[in-house]
């Protein structure tokens, strides 16, 4: 009978001893600054960062950490060779209660709007056209990388070549069953999506129903009245196809390709692209990046078999690629996301566009929602949509028939996703 190889006992983080002995370490010369500052070795100790996230092979602590006094004033007396003495205790210990390798330490940073409008070149990572003053590429811009290698730090009209993103560093993670990988440097990671990507990839299962979800409260603004059946066999997602209007990483574009749907996704950032690319593979999915001269070539030339095929592009071509796909080959549109915030309202007219001669099909459109306004915001989606189908004389019919509250963005501020569901067929009221 085989035996099962004992696992390997884990310790606790506990940063006290080894912040402890660091600080013994440093010359008398270096521990004036806080000391005149009236901080204590106990008072360093006390505050050292407890709270982690490990991203292999790197270690990220949370914004904030290591910068304010007297953490400031430490570290801008000791030396790099000091500092990375104290890094490598901190790789070394986390190792202990993780497993595996940890090589990279970092401090995350606030992903802004926009970029400092006194100085728009003032992103270290982009210059060229796309040194703009809004953040229109979500990168990373406050990162503070601490120990290891984090590739190259800057890059002319945020153009990378195939020896960049070799040079770059990548980190993944696993979340719902599904890898996914970016470089950190260059790309944002939503942690806190992993709610609506499970939802995502359960929505077609028919032993769930919207009041298992986590706006189904007596007080959420989901509709009472009977939704339509979202029950699928997976025999029936077959050949059915997904559009994610904002791929970047693969955060939606993974959950469809799960449930056995084709995906057309659309993303601007090279390097999103290209780490979205590096999780298709990871997962075991086909996929083709769409970029450059060859997105002058007919659409019907570029997708193939492909599980997944992403556009390199602004996403205000997508509904006229997929009306020329739908004439070619017969795309059926089933999802499609707009998962932009603050608001993806500048895509809600072309999401529906996108569903065509459709039977059915559900939009999820992403938006920021003070807590008192969702259930007039669902009321005016609604009322759009209504609006616009009236005006084709398509006989479609439409309603919002879930809000999904995801996460608080603000205080009572909600990141809300509104399911739309659009169909042929009479919809209960």
């Amino acid at each position: 009978m085989e035996t099962k190889k004992p696992k390997k006992k884990r310790h606790a983080y506990e940063p006290a001893s080894f912040v402890a002995e660091w600080l013994d370490s440093l010359p008398p010369g270096k521990t004036l600054r806080w000391e005149a500052l009236g901080y204590s070795k106990g008072h360093l100790v006390a505050t050292a960062p407890k709270r982690f996230t490990v991203y292999e092979p790197m270690v990220l602590f949370a914004a904030g950490t290591f910068v304010g006094t007297p953490w400031s004033a430490v570290l801008g007396e000791a030396t790099k060779d000091e500092r990375d003495r104290l890094w490598r205790e901190i790789l070394t210990t986390i190792c202990k209660t993780q497993g595996g390798e940890l090589t990279h330490l970092a401090v995350n940073g606030s992903i802004p709007l926009h970029r400092p409008s006194s100085d728009a070149t003032a992103d270290p990572n982009v210059t060229g056209e796309f040194a703009q003053a809004e953040n229109i590429l979500r990168s990373p811009l406050q990162l503070t990388p601490l120990y290891g290698s984090f590739g190259p730090e800057r890059l002319e009209n945020n153009n990378p070549s195939p020896r960049d993103f070799e040079d770059a560093f990548w980190v993944s993670t696993k979340q719902n069953g599904i890898t996914q990988t970016w470089a950190p440097r260059w790309t944002m990671f939503s942690r806190g999506n992993i709610t609506e990507k499970a939802r995502l990839q359960n929505f077609h299962n028919s032993s769930l129903s919207l009041s298992s979800s986590s706006s189904s409260s007596s007080s959420s603004p989901s509709r009472s009245t009977a939704a339509p059946s979202r029950a699928r066999r997976p025999s029936d997602l077959e050949g059915k196809w997904a559009v994610d209007l904002y791929a970047g990483i693969g955060y939606f574009v993974f959950s469809y390709a799960k449930l056995g749907m084709r995906v057309l996704g659309w993303e601007l950032n090279p390097w999103s692209v290209e780490g979205l690319r590096r999780g298709a593979e990871r997962n075991g999915w086909s996929v083709r990046v769409v970029s450059g001269e060859e997105l002058r070539r007919p659409v019907g030339d570029v997708v193939g078999d492909e599980r997944i095929v992403i556009f390199q592009e602004d996403n205000r071509f997508a509904h006229e690629r997929i009306a020329v796909l739908r004439r070619a080959v017969g795309v059926e549109v089933l999802h499609v996301n707009a998962g932009l915030l603050p608001t993806s309202e500048q895509t809600w007219r072309n999401s529906w566009l996108m569903t065509g001669e459709s039977e059915e099909a559900w939009l999820h459109l992403h938006e920021n929602v003070g807590a008192d306004d969702i259930a007039a915001r669902r009321d005016e989606i609604e009322g759009r949509f209504r609006e616009w189908i009236s005006g084709d004389g398509s006989g479609r019919r439409t309603r919002v028939e879930h809000v999904e509250m995801v996460k608080t963005f603000a205080p009572r501020v909600w990141h809300c996703v509104f399911d739309v569901y659009i169909t042929n067929v009479v919809i209960p009221q």
